[in-house]
């Protein structure tokens, strides 16, 4: 397969990309500001957001900012979509990207398991109070290990099984992707022309692990993937084809290689339960009612 890297010219769009103060985030916020894009980067640390902000391309042209979000917090999450509602008068593209892998077990303000609150919640709620302003697509970040993953909407705290982080990080992106499929199904009974789509990065040399709590597992996610993953730039490609490219609504786009673990933008594989409607759409209800959220359209 042909390398990928012609990302389209960007200007007078605006993008905002939660979680964009490291690894994959920011690299999707230094590609999209490199080519003329508005760039908002959504984090958790305004600190950190700014001294990574000041290494985006357009950052000195006043193309790039920086607001401040934890998407665990559902109040973060309502404070941060009303304040940009008011200081915007729409968004281009929604990229949800911020995530957690490998934490220990807990509950945040909101009574929510860490991974299920981050990876999935946070983001349902933000889409949903930001669809009314978003022109053009919602970007879902997925994982490969969404295929095999359970998800128990019945024991979404972990109070009935035995807890397991890698367990809980991969119910949470098979949540993603039923959450893709149904919000891209409402937008099209909608009559919308807003698209819901998705990728993942394959075996990419982020930091995401950095606040597993398990310093093992951490020197891996900083150091160990270095040695057998994709450079953070070319993993942050299939998020930036997802969110520039010309893609019908529910696709999802991975690395083209074996497992799709390395190589540039293609089509990605989902597993039966990620296509499962009846599931989606109960994860829907579920994601409405602990988030106090529902669909505007």
């Amino acid at each position: 397969m042909r390398p990928w890297t012609a990302v389209p010219p960007q200007p007078g769009r605006r993008f905002v990309v939660t979680g964009a103060n490291s690894g994959v985030g920011l690299e999707v916020a230094r590609i999209l500001g490199s080519r003329g894009a508005e760039v908002v980067m959504a984090c958790r640390s305004a600190e950190r957001g700014e001294a990574a902000a000041a290494t985006v391309p357009g950052h000195a042209a006043g193309r790039v900012t920086v607001r401040q979000v934890d998407v665990a917090s559902l109040a973060s999450v309502r404070d941060f979509a009303a304040r940009f509602r008011a200081e915007h008068d729409g968004l281009d593209v929604l990229v949800n990207n911020a995530g957690v892998l490998g934490a220990p077990f807990g509950l945040g303000e909101d009574g929510v398991e860490t991974h299920f609150a981050t990876n999935h919640l946070g983001h349902f709620a933000l889409t949903n109070l930001l669809l009314p302003a978003i022109r053009d697509r919602v970007v879902v970040i997925g994982s490969r290990q969404h295929r095999g993953a359970d998800l128990d909407l019945d024991d979404l705290a972990w109070r009935r099984r035995r807890y397991r982080a890698f367990g809980a990080y991969g119910q949470s992106k098979l949540a993603n992707l039923l959450f893709l499929a149904e919000l891209d199904r409402r937008l099209s009974r909608a009559g919308s022309t807003v698209r819901a789509v998705g990728a993942h990065p394959g075996a990419t040399a982020s930091h995401i692990t950095g606040g597993s709590g398990n310093p093992v597992l951490t020197w891996i996610g900083h150091h160990g993937h270095r040695l057998v993953s994709m450079p953070t730039w070319r993993g942050a490609l299939c998020t930036v084809y997802a969110a520039t490219m010309d893609l019908p609504g529910n696709s999802y786009i991975g690395p083209h290689g074996r497992l799709e673990l390395h190589g540039w933008p293609a089509p990605a594989r989902r597993s039966p339960a990620a296509r499962d409607d009846a599931l989606a759409r109960r994860l829907w209800e579920v994601s409405e009612e602990l988030s106090g959220v529902s669909c505007p359209l």
